[in-house]
């Protein structure tokens, strides 16, 4: 019992050491290949003949399920071997392996990126930015431009740490590698309508739903980690605020931070969370940056408490 806890304080330290391993060596990034690749086969190019929606649907559901399986399996077989290590390398290992499932120095350094180049001029900001979020940036004012860092960095404080860290702790790595899988493929196959030239209305239906699923209870975490280390005022508006949000789940952290700071966010034309906030300046980007280090910290707090005391009662 003690390695699961000692495993994530050991990731969460060489993420904050060592950041991201090189891309040719990334699982994810592996993953987004695959994903690329059978993604060509299940969903049509625009404009070309169409099979019915019923046969796109099973085909993203069957390749997401094959995708998946074969990422469990990976992963399974890796945590088996390295169960046979001794106790402190098994942790070791283990921390190594799921390392490339989280990211908090990357995203921070990103969205950090984003203010910094905002502070050079708007053009700058929303090139940067571009790199962080799928949306269309070229119309955004320097407050949207902030707004979409800010809001970017609440969701994926779900996506790249609280949820990868909450499955290695309910299944091992094979939950961490396939919350992971679920999470990238929805990046890439869960639009309603045109992405890179397909059609993903029908196609990336499964993998949408997916990922809300395995989501669902890690983003609840995240919004009141973040609503309560922040002292946020009308807490108790959190899940009204975050039902605003067309997903079932993004809504939660980045109405909590929005509340945290007192400031409003959203998406043109789609949501606004806490319409009362002030627009966000860049002190607020810091402030936003140090609230989610709180929780990371939090977090390696907690498993190196469990792992202490998994350790006493075993020992």
């Amino acid at each position: 019992m003690t390695v699961l806890p000692a495993a994530m304080v050991l990731a969460l330290l060489i993420d904050r050491w060592c950041g991201e391993p090189p891309v040719r060596w990334h699982p994810v990034v592996w993953m987004g290949q695959g994903l690329d690749a059978m993604g060509r086969r299940i969903a049509p190019a625009m404009g070309q003949a169409a099979p019915t929606n019923a046969r796109m649907f099973v085909a993203g559901a069957m390749a997401w399920t094959a995708g998946a399986g074969v990422v469990v399996l990976i992963a399974w077989a890796a945590a088996w071997a390295v169960g046979h290590m001794p106790l402190w390398l098994q942790a070791l290992a283990l921390g190594l392996l799921l390392k490339p499932l989280l990211a908090w120095r990357m995203l921070r350094d990103e969205v950090r990126a984003v203010e910094a180049a905002l502070g050079e001029s708007l053009a700058t900001g929303r090139e940067r930015l571009s790199w962080l979020v799928s949306r269309d940036v070229s119309a955004l004012d320097a407050a949207q431009v902030r707004e979409s860092a800010i809001e970017s960095l609440a969701e994926n404080l779900n996506d790249s740490v609280v949820a990868p860290l909450f499955w290695f702790a309910i299944a091992g790595l094979p939950g961490a590698a396939l919350y992971r899988f679920a999470n990238t493929a929805d990046a890439m196959w869960g639009y309603r309508g045109e992405r890179n030239g397909r059609d993903w209305t029908w196609a990336g239906k499964w993998a949408a739903r997916a990922d809300d699923v395995l989501s669902w209870l890690p983003a609840r975490i995240t919004g009141a980690l973040l609503g309560v280390l922040g002292a946020a005022r009308g807490l108790q508006t959190l899940p009204a605020q975050a039902g605003r949000t067309p997903s079932p789940n993004s809504g939660w952290p980045m109405a909590a931070m929005a509340l945290a700071l007192d400031v409003r966010l959203g998406k043109p034309g789609v949501y606004e969370l806490h319409g009362a906030g002030r627009s966000p300046q860049a002190a607020d980007t810091v402030q936003a940056l140090r609230l989610a280090g709180r929780v990371v910290a939090l977090l390696g707090t907690a498993a190196l408490l469990w792992a202490a005391l998994a350790w006493r009662f075993t020992a």
